[in-house]
């Protein structure tokens, strides 16, 4: 498992940085259209939500942080998409295209920490919409090919990667501050937030050659 830090500064972003509600849109509200990207309404176990496509080549999923997929997001989406790559965001909360702001970000993850999809606080157990996330990721390997699927999880969905791993259409998870569940206490704080099973089946995959990339901002308490 490979574990990089950044520089929050430097970076001009991460948990608690000067600029991390720093607005970046393109539209005069500071919202973003998302119109280069094609949404699709997809469904899995009776769970819909949305998706954002945009590009051609091997699938990238980017999971957004709270509060949801905000211009930033988005703009790190097309950087993406640039690459080479086919990038499917899944809208998991929030409002996609609206700028950041705190009370937005804290109405965000309140839904989360009440939600059944996200194990916000359990130690030891894998949050249930990874199961969604892994059914997108294997259709978008079915249908674009290549060797694998990317994935790329952030802050609250950070270790969506890790957890979407143990498929193995998964071929590039990259975590990125993972941060569930919350650190309160030793014992969730070294929690990686997966199950035990899988957790197995990770350390499986990354025995036969899967490199995980971990990442996380230096001094970041999270």
């Amino acid at each position: 498992v490979a574990v990089a830090a950044l520089d929050a500064e430097a970076e001009g972003v991460g948990h608690g940085g000067r600029d991390y509600f720093r607005p970046m849109a393109d539209t005069p509200d500071g919202w973003d259209a998302l119109d280069d990207f094609v949404a699709h309404e997809v469904t899995y176990d009776g769970a819909r939500k949305t998706v954002y496509r945009k590009g051609e080549g091997p699938a990238v999923i980017v999971i957004s942080e709270i509060p949801g997929i905000t211009p930033a997001v988005a703009d790190f989406a097309r950087r993406v998409v640039d690459l080479g790559c086919t990038v499917a965001m899944p809208s998991l909360f929030g409002e996609p295209g609206r700028p950041i702001s705190t009370p937005y970000a804290a109405q965000s993850l309140a839904g989360t920490c009440v939600s059944k999809e996200f194990a916000t606080m359990a130690a030891g157990r894998t949050s249930p919409v990874t199961v969604w996330l892994r059914h997108l990721a294997r259709d978008l390997h079915d249908e674009l090919g290549g060797p694998g699927v990317g994935v790329v999880g952030m802050c609250l969905t950070g270790g969506f990667a890790l957890a979407m791993m143990v498929d193995e259409e998964v071929v590039a998870p990259v975590l990125s501050q993972p941060s569930l569940p919350f650190p309160v206490g030793k014992g969730r704080k070294r929690d990686l937030g997966i199950s035990a099973e899988d957790l197995a089946r990770v350390k499986e995959r990354v025995d036969e050659g899967i490199c995980v990339l971990g990442l996380r901002f230096t001094g970041d308490p999270v």
